[in-house]
């Protein structure tokens, strides 16, 4: 019957069928553009609590809780986690992706150093039981879409640091601690410095080509396992241009919100060591590379071409801050 059928549809019924054919599938385009373009935007800045319920001072509050916002914010963002999804249009973004992958990077770092360092008063001390299975959970894979499902987990781990900060807070058992020494801030600005530096060179990377090495500079007596060339290769592929950028507007975003949380967590430290206006500095820098992009796409023309070259700029950026870090890490480190 369906050969008989087809056998008598006339000429004008057959255009009239491709026609909605085509204009259906134009139509799923076009919405599969227009959602992978919303779910692209990147997460407003928001503003840091100091206070429990507006009210009460409680030291070790602003850095956990922003800690889980900000982790927060990375899954719940228009589309959700789009790191491991596997069907269109998320399969086909990469930009978000790799943002997330900077927010998960300083998330699981400050994760680390608060587990080891800010929630215990020496290194023989107990660690707090709730970070302990908490923080692990931020590194399982970030594009595993089942068995175990990455959210999942992410999710299980901010459960556990919010019944940290619950409990710093006063509500449960008040056993919390958070300690809030020079020493403590030093380690976790050690993981910034590494952070911000390699992204400074990666981005840098996008227009150079040849780098002189320098691994062994400064030290007579260092060596290495193998053999190094003076020259090295450093070039970025094209393609990944706009993942690293994107990785490193990630970054910024993160590392936004806890300065300005550590910047309360921290305040007497920074006090006694004259440091304030140093965060302060690196607070600006990481929101002036958050300004947002005014072209559909990252650029990368030459160092002094025609056109821009985003990743420049961002390197400027991100190396400015490194090197405020850097400063405010000599200052902790003075008596």
């Amino acid at each position: 019957m369906t050969t008989g059928f087809m056998q008598k549809m006339s000429p004008a019924g057959w255009r009239r069928s491709r026609h909605a054919v085509l204009y259906a599938v134009a139509v799923i385009i076009v919405l599969q553009l227009g959602l992978g373009w919303y779910w692209s935007r990147e997460p407003e800045i928001f503003w840091v609590a100091e206070n429990v319920d507006g009210e009460r001072t409680v030291v070790g509050y602003p850095t956990t809780d922003t800690l889980i916002r900000v982790a927060e914010h990375m899954l719940d963002k228009p589309g959700g986690y789009l790191t491991n999804d596997v069907t269109p249009p998320s399969v086909f973004l990469d930009n978000m992706p790799n943002w997330e992958f900077g927010v998960l990077q300083q998330v699981r770092d400050l994760a680390r150093v608060v587990r080891n360092d800010h929630s215990r008063s020496q290194s023989q001390s107990r660690e707090d039981p709730d970070i302990a299975s908490a923080e692990p959970r931020f590194f399982i894979d970030n594009d595993s879409w089942a068995f175990p499902r990455t959210e999942s987990e992410y999710r299980g781990a901010i459960d556990g640091f919010r019944r940290y900060r619950d409990r710093l807070s006063g509500i449960g058992e008040p056993d919390a601690q958070f300690y809030a020494r020079a020493d403590n801030l030093r380690e976790w600005l050690a993981q910034v410095e590494k952070r911000l530096g390699s992204l400074s060179r990666r981005l840098g990377d996008s227009v150079a080509t040849t780098v002189i090495n320098t691994d062994l500079a400064g030290d007579p007596s260092a060596t290495a396992s193998t053999t190094l060339q003076d020259n090295v290769q450093v070039g970025t592929s094209w393609f990944e241009i706009d993942d690293v950028f994107y990785e490193a507007r990630g970054t910024s975003f993160a590392l936004v919100h806890f300065f300005r949380a550590a910047e309360f967590d921290f305040a007497q430290v920074l006090e006694d060591k004259n440091a304030r206006a140093s965060v302060r500095q690196i607070i600006r820098e990481l929101e002036a590379s958050l300004q947002p992009l005014r072209s559909p796409m990252v650029l990368n023309g030459g160092g002094f071409g025609l056109t821009a070259n985003h990743s420049l700029v961002m390197a400027n950026y991100m190396a400015r801050a490194n090197a405020a870090v850097i400063n405010l890490r000599e200052l902790l480190d003075q008596g």
